[in-house]
């Protein structure tokens, strides 16, 4: 017995924290009074070089890592030497493929992370549509626009929550979304179906549904790319863009929801590297960097009393004016009103720069105060003082739910718009499922009755493959050829002997707004084929927009247009559903597309009643 009881304590010593209520909580309601009693005596305990790091994020691209693998010991200097407080969780890139990653390799790093901090960690992320957009398994949601089609407030409040939900159980504590952009430009290369829509109040509203969802999940959100990059031709992350509107547009288009959200509660709110000189005339100074726009029209007219967090430190758009002088952006940054500095280009040339500017008095101890008093009391208000880490095996419960992926799903069907039609073309007649046969045998001949044709930047990326496969699923000898600029001139002869000599024709143009892209249009050899393809077989063509809805201004042959307004695979299958007629076409534009169709314009259509319920559907 003697030797019993010892070894029974040191059982009980290992499992009593694992039931302990504090060990991983259920995230709590935002606590405001508790999150500034521990901010405020963490505060006073704080060197000004620690302080200086809780004000920089910086990139934490989650996959497995080693405890000893470069990437994850340059994290854990980071924290040590220069004090960095909070993460932006993304994933590895590999030229046009992200490499996204499982939600337990997220959790488990991020958890690792919070261990080895001195204070806990804010961790954030770009999931403008949900998890999915970064990881697998969970809920697959379409782009901010299509919601905008959908035109269901209440679908963007469940939106926010779902997100909340799936990002909080696997530790990230923030969303950089949702984007309070009015896309009042068809040019824009960059927003596009990242926003709503062209409605400031339509946008707004469904801007305030969304933190109202993620707020009822404990999720901080930002309103972002304050004050508006709607109305721009130049993406941010190449050039500097301008919004050249005066001041009176600016109050009646693109500032309106901005004021929505902060009526409503939004947490941070996120400035763009634009020029806007109807608020600051001065060149060199783009929204980031300019006191006007931050310290005087955000915070003091505005009233905003939250978060400022700048854009991307990296991005072109601020980069180029201090090419001489990297780390002076985050020193220009803080000192116009900015809170949170992301993603500099140089982490250690931005804190050095910080740490000068603090020594000498250029930005005095009580404005460093102000901003590093913000963010513990958000960390405060998360409860990040009492529990940091997530439990691991709740996000088997938590992440990719059915009944939520059933829902981004119905969201992405109730999207579809219908643009035009000619009557000749639509419902498509499903064959029937392809005759089981043997692996490896021989496929039946294709008959090339009906020909699919996808357009995407590039044919070995996922655009295209959903919609294939679940053409094929309704017709299986129809013949689907995947086409990108690369490859599009030599394919042309092929392509054009192929929907010359088929009944019916469907196009799926898969061109959405990228960072770092140059354009967001068809300017290449996809464009000349599909213009080719038009002067061929118009009339029996259907083309389907799978992102910029704005395509068909620069085709006018085309007679019918179907709009998607994302490229996620949700979005392939409510379009192959609608093709066939299985659903109800009963989306509308939440944009003007010039020369084409006006904002709320849509034409309906009824479930088919031979495809209606269709056997071939696979979620």
């Amino acid at each position: 017995m003697p030797r019993i009881f010892p070894a029974l304590f040191l059982l009980l010593s290992l499992t009593l924290p694992v039931f302990s209520k504090d060990k991983h909580p259920h995230p709590a309601a935002f606590n405001a009074a508790r999150g500034d009693k521990w901010a405020e005596k963490t505060l006073r305990h704080l060197s000004v070089e620690e302080k200086i790091g809780q004000v920089f994020m910086i990139w934490c691209r989650a996959s497995f890592l080693n405890v000893e693998s470069p990437e994850y010991l340059q994290w854990l200097e980071a924290m040590q030497k220069y004090h960095v407080g909070s993460f932006t969780m993304s994933v590895h890139v590999d030229g046009p493929f992200l490499l996204r990653t499982e939600p337990y390799e997220v959790a488990e790093l991020l958890n690792r992370l919070q261990t080895k901090s001195k204070l806990p960690l804010l961790f954030a992320a770009d999931f403008e549509r949900g998890l999915s957009m970064r990881m697998l398994g969970a809920t697959n949601f379409p782009h901010a626009m299509a919601f905008g089609a959908d035109g269901n407030v209440e679908d963007a409040e469940t939106f926010g929550l779902i997100t909340g939900q799936e990002a909080r159980a696997i530790g990230v504590h923030w969303n950089f979304f949702p984007d309070a952009d009015v896309n009042s430009n068809p040019a824009n290369p960059i927003i596009n179906t990242r926003s709503f829509g062209e409605d400031p109040k339509q946008v707004g509203d469904l801007v305030t549904a969304y933190i109202k969802g993620a707020h009822e999940a404990r999720m901080l959100t930002t309103v972002k790319h304050f004050p508006g990059h709607g109305d721009t031709a130049t993406d941010s992350h190449l050039g500097v863009a301008s919004v050249n509107g005066d001041r009176a547009h600016l109050d009646s288009i693109e500032l309106p929801p901005f004021r929505q959200a902060i009526a409503a509660g939004v947490d941070s709110v996120m400035v763009a590297h634009v020029t806007v000189p109807a608020l600051d005339s001065d060149p060199n100074h783009v929204a980031s960097i300019s006191a006007p726009v931050v310290s005087d029209l955000l915070e003091t007219q505005m009233g905003f009393k939250g978060l400022i967090v700048t854009d991307a430190l990296d991005m072109a758009g601020l980069t180029h004016l201090f090419v001489d002088d990297i780390g002076r952006a985050a020193v220009e940054a803080f000192k116009a009103g900015n809170d949170l500095l992301v993603i500099p280009p140089d982490l250690g040339a931005s804190y050095n720069s910080m740490l000068k500017a603090v020594r000498s008095g250029e930005i005095s101890r009580q404005r460093l105060d102000r901003s590093v008093l913000k963010i513990l009391k958000t960390k405060g208000e998360l409860g990040l003082d009492k529990s940091r880490t997530v439990d691991l095996s709740a996000i088997a419960t938590l992440v990719g739910k059915p009944g939520n992926i059933a829902f981004g799903q119905q969201v992405a069907e109730s999207a579809i718009t219908l643009v035009r039609d000619n009557g000749k073309v639509l419902p498509l007649k499903s064959n029937g499922t392809a005759k089981a046969s043997l692996p490896y045998m021989t496929k039946e001949e294709t008959h090339n009755q009906v020909v699919a044709v996808l357009f995407s930047d590039d044919v070995r990326t996922d655009s295209g493959r959903a919609f294939g496969r679940e053409f094929r699923a309704r017709i299986p000898d129809a013949r689907v050829i995947y086409v990108d600029p690369r490859i599009a001139a030599g394919m042309s002869d092929e392509v054009l002997k192929a929907v010359d000599e088929a009944q019916t024709v469907v196009t799926a143009v898969y061109v959405i707004p990228t960072a770092g892209k140059i354009g967001n249009s068809m300017a290449d050899a996809t464009g000349t084929l599909l213009q080719q393809l038009l002067d061929h077989v118009a009339e029996k063509t259907m083309v389907v927009a799978m992102g910029n809805p704005y395509l068909a201004a620069d085709f006018p042959k085309i007679e019918n247009y179907m709009c998607t307004f994302s490229n996620a695979s949700v979005s392939e299958v409510a379009a192959i559903k609608a093709l066939f007629g299985e659903i109800p076409i009963r989306g509308h534009l939440p944009v003007t597309i010039p020369n084409v169709a006006q904002r709320s314009s849509g034409l309906e259509r009824p479930v088919h009643a031979e495809n209606g319920g269709s056997p071939h559907v696979q979620n």
